[in-house]
């Protein structure tokens, strides 16, 4: 059985990236990246569905 990621918020995304960047978007420009974000999602989804073989090893996480 394969698990499903839940649904990205892109608009929670964007409003906490607004916020740790300091900017202020108004409503056309968040518009316009809500899409953006969307679009690419989309277009990286095939990428991400494909099946990695279970003998393939992980990279490495860098901890600070």
């Amino acid at each position: 059985m394969k698990n499903t990621p839940a649904a990205t918020d892109w608009a929670a995304y964007i409003r906490q990236m607004e916020s740790v960047l300091a900017l202020e978007l108004d409503d056309i420009r968040r518009q316009e990246l809500l899409v953006q974000f969307s679009r690419i999602a989309q277009m990286a989804q095939p990428l991400m569905d494909l099946p990695l073989d279970s003998r393939l090893e992980i990279a490495g996480v860098y901890r600070a």
